[in-house]
């Protein structure tokens, strides 16, 4: 068990302010969206006093940090990867492809020669990116789409000719075939309304939240989304998709395939061991609007929310359903050593307090909050005291 530190992702939608808070850094006037805590290749963490790349060290002792288990399921590397997130402006447009997709694109692009620094890449690794979200603060997203006849309600007695489209797209064909045709036509190049119009149409939204709306919580995406990112029709796609708020605690899960934007919030995300985005606009980053619409899955569905079970006496357990990655969190006090459920390798991030790890094989480390750990398969079964709150990420 060694002291992991993050890798910071100072992307522009980022906050200034709430991840160092965590860390219990000095703000330096950069957004900080993100901080890694895991080993892509991409951004690993470093790991110790001497920050060894957390990749580069699980390369050298596979079987010993991992465990035979992982490494036969997944090979030489973490199946997960931890993140902080801070969203002051809203992310972009965006679905992670599957493993199947994940591996035709990664192909693809390495025939075309297009190089995995490139910004204008979509794949950088071959694997799929399910992820889950655990709110620490309130957290507001767009996720999946709703059902088509409501996205027809809300568009209904809009006196714009892209909104009038749109309703009759989806009236014509109220499927997951009419939504996509909905979709396909504010994201493509050759369909997508002319920013003139986009902004034509938010200040409908805009005025329409005050005058009586069938989904003010809508009409708010709408406008949030425009100002971010003026003109971009990314902003209109909100009728068609599911808002979603959790409170601190709460967590959601996305799947491969769903098309989702985060609006605000700060939050725990734990996903599998990628950094595959596509995106389809809401972005300064490389847009690949016909990738995105390959993947994506544009079957109504609500946001999948995850219930967490309770294990031992201080833990409670979100279970994703997949195999890549499972998160805890354990409320420590000082009275005696909890235990922390899972085995395997383990990242266990201190979110605030002042906590103690302690391993089977008598391995102990003090941990403050915004301090993090990486505990290995040989280290074995964990215990946490002091007082304080943690969250570990684990392969089920």
């Amino acid at each position: 068990m060694q002291r992991l530190h993050p890798a910071l992702q100072h992307y522009a939608w980022g906050s200034p302010t709430a991840i160092p808070q965590i860390l219990c850094t000095a703000p330096d006037g950069r957004p900080v969206a993100e901080a890694w805590f895991g080993a892509h290749p991409s951004a690993p963490s470093g790991l110790g006093e001497d920050g060894t790349p957390l990749d580069v060290a699980l390369a050298a002792d596979p079987d010993g940090a991992l465990g035979p288990d992982v490494v036969s399921r997944f090979g030489a590397q973490l199946p997960f990867l931890l993140k902080l997130i801070a969203a002051a402006q809203p992310l972009s447009l965006q679905v992670h492809p599957s493993v199947d997709l994940a591996h035709e694109g990664y192909a693809a692009e390495d025939a075309r020669g297009v190089a995995l620094d490139d910004p204008a890449r979509s794949y950088r690794d071959r694997n799929h990116k399910p992820e889950l979200v655990y709110a620490l603060t309130r957290f507001e997203a767009l996720v999946g789409f709703r059902a088509p006849r409501r996205a027809a309600e809300i568009l209904a007695g809009l006196d714009h000719p892209v909104a009038r489209r749109l309703h009759k797209t989806i009236l014509e064909d109220p499927t997951s075939e009419g939504m996509r045709a909905a979709f396909t036509e504010l994201v493509s190049r050759a369909t997508r309304p002319t920013p003139e119009e986009v902004a034509d149409l938010a200040a409908l939204f805009r005025r329409r939240r005050f005058e009586g709306s069938p989904s003010p919580r809508t009409d708010h995406a709408v406008e949030l989304l425009a100002a971010a990112h003026p003109g971009d029709p990314g902003a209109i796609t909100a009728v068609l998709l599911n808002p979603v708020t959790l409170q601190p605690g709460e967590a959601f899960f996305v799947p491969a395939g769903a098309v989702h934007a985060y609006l605000s919030g700060l939050a725990v995300e734990l996903m599998a061991n990628s950094d595959n985005v596509l995106r389809a606009g809401l972005t300064v980053k490389h847009v690949d609007v016909p990738e995105l619409l390959r993947a994506v899955d544009c079957v109504a569905a609500p946001p999948i929310r995850i219930a967490p079970e309770h294990a031992f006496d201080a833990t409670d357990v979100f279970y994703a359903p997949v195999d890549d990655f499972e998160l805890s969190v354990t409320r420590a006090e000082d009275a005696r050593p909890a235990r922390v459920p899972g085995g395997g390798p383990r990242v266990v991030l201190c979110l605030d307090g002042d906590v103690r790890l302690q391993t089977a094989t008598g391995d102990e480390i003090a941990l403050l909050g915004g301090q993090a750990a990486f505990v290995t398969a040989d280290d074995g079964a964990l215990h946490v005291q002091g007082s304080g709150r943690v969250v570990q990420a684990a392969v089920p």
